[in-house]
């Protein structure tokens, strides 16, 4: 890997889960308009995201990541962003509130449309097309027609992308993330539901603190952080034509720098030492994730992180696990005592969905109790090693779908035809993403309150 890097010398590399375009020129002109359009974010807003996830990395703070499994084109619309919105704000603060600690909050949203598949083909009724990889590749209707992958789709990404991030920043900018508001954030369907009455008794307390507050006089007025919050969004960077089309020299350090998202990741389908991937995300400087599934030996992953993240720098690399209930103890703690041996500073994250995908009723589904399973089992092998389990990543819409068997409301197999809206994975509704942050918030707490420092000041 001592070659000079360039935003394309992944092109000489082997690469994985990438789309066959049938003409090469359209492709080749679709990707130079794209290096001419607007950066979507800016290398100062990356290096405040690392600046962040370097607290996460010394156990100061917790990672909040979610959002769609892969956004779409027809579901795009202000009500959906802002409810998705609501409840991360609902779920950030109770995590707060619960670890004592600030919230990273990233979303996966605003460039999320490209995703792997384990067959390059699907079959149906005997017929044999080429599986649907994403919005911005080809279309979910299963004809010849909408499978063909078209360049075009990578500039309708682009313009959604950027209009949903100008709606976020506005959110989280513009008074409607004020912790005043803590109440209003409720969604309307998660009003009647079991985990509605925890989550008023919380806001209950958040707003008394903030009555003492601005008694003696810090308020929302004078305090911006009290108003206002840092929203990031990522993407698992899989196109990477797209990604080097986006990628922008920062005129202030001279570092590349991928313009698509704050935080891009690598799939565990595609994290070979030696591929287009790799390639490509050793070389732009903002924090980068690399989801870890059951076939990572913990030698791979040295090697990985030597060569993405040489120089050790907090905030750098973000671990996301994947394994699956019951499986957690098998293939993480040898992953956690490598890196302890080297010495390597990295962001501990637990992905509880993509390991815990079934088929039930002729539907694929995540039941809801394994993914809790898997939460549970990531933090007690952290705790069992000494390690900071830092953060969170899952799949998760604002909606009131039917996707994810279990829960509160106990989703039944034969309920998930009633609401199954999805274009790729099944998602957590927002009760099932509310209940979840209520169990690691638990899990947080428990961590803090029998934390070595915590201990010794009790003795």
């Amino acid at each position: 890997m001592a070659n000079k890097w360039s935003p394309s010398s992944w092109r000489s590399r082997p690469i994985v889960q990438v789309p066959n375009y049938p003409d090469a020129g359209v492709l080749a002109g679709v990707e130079e308009r794209l290096a001419s359009f607007p950066p979507l974010v800016f290398a100062g807003e990356a290096r405040a995201l690392k600046n962040q996830l370097a607290d996460v990395a010394e156990g100061r703070a917790f990672l909040l990541q979610g959002g769609d499994c892969a956004e779409s084109f027809a579901e795009h619309g202000a009500d959906n962003i802002r409810d998705f919105f609501r409840v991360f704000l609902q779920m950030s603060v109770v995590l707060t509130f619960a670890a004592a600690k600030p919230v990273v909050k990233v979303g996966r949203i605003a460039g999320q449309f490209a995703k792997p598949r384990s067959s390059d083909t699907e079959t149906k009724d005997g017929v044999e097309l080429p599986s649907y990889r994403g919005d911005i590749i080809n279309g979910i209707e299963f004809t010849e027609r909408a499978r063909v992958p078209d360049p075009q789709r990578q500039i309708m990404a682009y313009r959604q992308s950027a209009a949903t991030l100008n709606l976020l920043r506005a959110f989280a900018q513009g008074g409607y993330a004020n912790l005043y508001h803590v109440h209003q954030w409720m969604l309307d369907f998660v009003d009647d539901s079991p985990l509605s009455e925890r989550y008023r008794e919380l806001a209950d307390r958040i707003t008394q603190t903030l009555d003492f507050m601005s008694a003696v006089g810090i308020a929302p007025e004078n305090h911006q952080r009290l108003r206002e919050t840092d929203f990031f969004t990522s993407h698992e960077a899989l196109l990477l034509g797209y990604e080097e089309a986006m990628t922008r020299i920062d005129s202030t350090s001279g570092e590349h720098y991928a313009t698509s998202g704050h935080l891009v990741w690598i799939g565990d389908r595609t994290r070979q030492s030696d591929h287009a991937h790799v390639e490509y995300f050793r070389g732009i400087r903002n924090p980068i994730g690399m989801k870890c599934g059951p076939s990572l030996e913990p030698d791979q992953l040295i090697r990985l992180i030597d060569i993405l993240n040489p120089e050790n720098e907090p905030g750098r690399l973000t671990l996301i696990s994947r394994f699956g209930a019951g499986k957690v103890n098998d293939h993480l703690p040898g992953l956690v005592k490598a890196v302890q041996r080297e010495g390597r500073s990295v962001v501990w994250c637990c992905d509880p969905m993509h390991g815990n995908t079934i088929s039930a009723a002729g539907y694929k589904t995540r039941p809801f109790d394994r993914v809790l399973s898997e939460v549970r089992e990531f933090f007690a092998v952290h705790r069992e090693l000494g390690s900071y389990p830092g953060g969170v990543h899952f799949e998760m819409t604002g909606k009131d779908v039917t996707e994810c068997t279990g829960g509160a409301r106990a989703i039944s197999e034969e309920e998930l035809s009633d609401r199954y809206h999805t274009h790729c994975d099944p998602r957590l509704n927002a009760n099932q993403a509310l209940e979840l942050a209520f169990l690691v918030a638990e899990l947080l707490k428990e961590s803090r309150e029998s934390s070595p420092a915590k201990v010794a000041a009790a003795g």
